[in-house]
């Protein structure tokens, strides 16, 4: 009798541990991991970045697009790369902030998350991932806005 308790997903599948969608964002990241030992780390890795882009469905790959763009423009310091299979950006090799798409884990809308590298600090507590379901220029603004502060 396992003492391990089920849990039931959204579409009331049972599952223990970690869900498809967790375990194929494990392998991604093993498999980036691998890659960028055998090739170095001063690699462009844009091209990567831009091909994981491309891959998304039409409502994640629109944001995607323009957050990548908003994000070069805006902090050029930032290194693009996969990160768990997601677009990333990095500072001196420490991850800053990731896309995740929403068809990535099946969620009702993509998020622009930030790492603890971020300094983002605020206080006692503060948003370290924001929802998307658009890009427009305030949104756009507002990025502009945290990029300049997590880089600070």
């Amino acid at each position: 009798m396992s003492t391990t308790p089920k849990t039931t997903t959204a579409k009331g599948q049972k599952y223990d541990g970690f869900t498809e969608e967790e375990r194929d964002a494990m392998k991604e990241r093993a498999k980036e991991l691998k890659t960028s030992a055998r090739r170095g780390a001063k690699a462009d890795t844009e091209s990567e970045v831009l091909a994981k882009i491309a891959e998304m469905p039409e409502f994640d790959r629109v944001i995607a697009e323009r957050l990548h763009a908003v994000i070069k423009a805006s902090a050029p310091t930032l290194t693009p790369k996969l990160w768990y299979g997601m677009p990333a950006y990095a500072h001196n090799g420490k991850m800053i902030c990731f896309f995740q798409a929403a068809a990535k884990f099946k969620a009702r809308y993509a998020t622009l998350g930030f790492s603890d590298a971020a300094n983002l600090d605020d206080g006692s507590m503060w948003p370290a991932s924001y929802a998307l379901t658009e890009l427009t220029p305030e949104v756009e603004a507002k990025i502009v806005a945290l990029l300049k502060q997590a880089l600070s």
